[in-house]
């Protein structure tokens, strides 16, 4: 079962959230840590598992990975997710309603997920894909010049359901994928693709990507 405590009450009004956790390149992470860091959030909430879901092996042992995700806040933003894995079956249902619970108690009414797009050839550039939860949003988000996602397609885990769950609830969503081609490696371009798309879309800055766009280089 997932488990969860409240640690802290934040003060925010009508916030974002932004919700990811990790997945193909590690992108929801990466950018999930970065917002943390850069607007220095504090923790006010988490959620766990009381059994693993995976193992680690480190050559010969194996450690058991502590799973956990943070709620974290700042100036009317909330950030949830980064961690390692993701729960599974019932208990993401749990964890996604559980999202969606705290956005409606501090009356939020957008919620912001990130992820990665896979495609087979490289992008020295990557570009960020977006999907909403309906169709008059997606419209307007054409109507600005952002990329819609290409093709039809199913979307698993934390990163797409969580979308579905908004829906469902009556809360408007946005699902923000960045290009990769190498989902087995952390993928840092497409994470300040979806940086600086965000930063577009919520007219706030999130902080400097230099230090992201150098490891994209290296």
């Amino acid at each position: 079962m997932m488990k969860f405590e409240q640690t802290a009450e934040p003060d925010v009004k009508k916030p974002i959230i932004i919700a990811a956790m990790q997945d193909m390149g590690n992108v929801g992470s990466i950018v999930v840590d970065f917002v943390n860091r850069s607007l220095n959030t504090k923790i006010f909430r988490t959620a766990s598992l009381d059994h693993p879901t995976h193992v680690l092996d480190c050559g010969g042992y194996i450690e058991v990975p502590d799973e956990r995700w943070e709620y974290r806040y700042a100036d009317d933003i909330i950030i949830f997710g980064g961690g390692r894995g993701q729960p599974h079956g019932a208990e993401m249902g749990e964890l996604c309603q559980d999202v969606i619970n705290v956005a409606s108690r501090y009356s939020a009414k957008f919620i912001y997920t990130l992820g990665g797009f896979h495609t087979e050839k490289a992008n020295a550039n990557p570009r960020t894909f977006i999907t909403t939860t309906s169709q008059d949003l997606t419209k307007q988000m054409e109507g600005i010049g952002v990329h819609t996602t290409p093709q039809k397609s199913i979307i698993t885990g934390f990163n797409g359901l969580i979308l579905g769950f908004a829906k469902q609830n009556g809360m408007h969503g946005i699902g923000m994928y960045g290009e990769l081609d190498r989902p087995d490696i952390e993928q840092y371009g497409a994470a300040v693709s979806i940086i600086k798309t965000l930063e577009r879309l919520t007219y706030r800055k999130l902080g400097d990507t230099g230090d992201l766009e150098a490891m994209t280089r290296s």
